[in-house]
């Protein structure tokens, strides 16, 4: 209110973590009352949101609660050069959020890290009449094509081993939303892979991308490890920087869900 932040570290402060607290107790009492066997607690970008996480589990023993943070968060913080680049929700926060949810990844207390893919083109993000006007820049950002990448560059730096990335990037959330044909090399399953060169080391430049997005709040980051060849269903798909097949997605049910157990309450 004072106008003595501005950028990032305003954007943070107007969505604060002890908020991010107080929405993963409701969320939790919630599901408690309404008997709501599974929840995920989606995006947790800052100590506080992770602690109450971490708490919850224990106040309530009867939900299968599941933690997930974005590469974005885990990279980003409120110094970013980036500036309206990185705004999102929620807010990119200062580095002692970033190293303690890393310290909560390291101790498996994390059971996913997404991208949170929602590109927003650059109009969106930057106001041509006030270009660091933080407040009327889109929230969102795209950022699947580094995903593998910056966990394993980043992670290595702090012991994560390439088997933990596979399951906070595929194993994990296939095996909570019942993907069973995915997530994992095995007799039976798709075969989805990709081959991964972890020496590799490359710059992330919006100009490389896929995306039309147009930019990325990752620009100039230098990431070691970088997918060489894509693999869907057995079929090559990317290979070396080139996209070699046409599109071949198909749509992928869900099974239906077991009830959940009945509450104790």
């Amino acid at each position: 209110q004072e106008g003595k932040l501005t950028g990032l570290e305003a954007y943070s402060a107007a969505r604060p973590p002890h908020s991010e607290g107080l929405a993963v107790f409701i969320a939790s009492y919630l599901a408690s009352q309404t008997n709501c066997g599974n929840i995920n607690l989606l995006h947790l970008s800052s100590q506080k949101a992770m602690e109450a996480a971490l708490i919850m589990q224990k106040v309530f023993p009867h939900v299968n609660f599941r933690r997930e943070v974005t590469i974005g968060h885990l990279i980003l913080d409120t110094d970013s050069n980036a500036g309206s680049f990185a705004k999102v929700n929620p807010p990119i926060r200062p580095r002692d959020d970033v190293e303690f949810l890393w310290k909560q990844v390291l101790a498996g207390n994390v059971d996913w890290v997404v991208s949170d893919h929602a590109c927003c083109s650059t109009a969106a993000k930057v106001s041509t009449e006030n270009p660091d006007d933080i407040w009327v820049a889109k929230a969102g950002f795209g950022g699947t094509e580094y995903l593998l990448s910056a966990l394993f560059s980043e992670g290595q730096k702090r012991g994560l081993t390439p088997q933990c990335v596979a399951k906070l990037i595929s194993f994990n959330p296939a095996e909570r939303f019942g993907l069973g044909q995915k997530g994992d090399i095995s007799v039976g399953k798709d075969a989805d892979f990709v081959l991964f060169d972890p020496d590799k080391r490359f710059v992330v430049r919006a100009e490389d991308s896929f995306s039309n997005q147009g930019y990325t709040p990752f620009e100039g980051l230098e990431l070691k490890g970088q997918v060489m060849s894509t693999f869907v269903r057995g079929i090559k798909v990317y290979h070396h920087g080139k996209i070699i097949s046409k599109p071949i997605g198909q749509y992928i049910r869900r099974p239906q869900p077991n009830p959940p157990p009945k509450s104790h309450l």
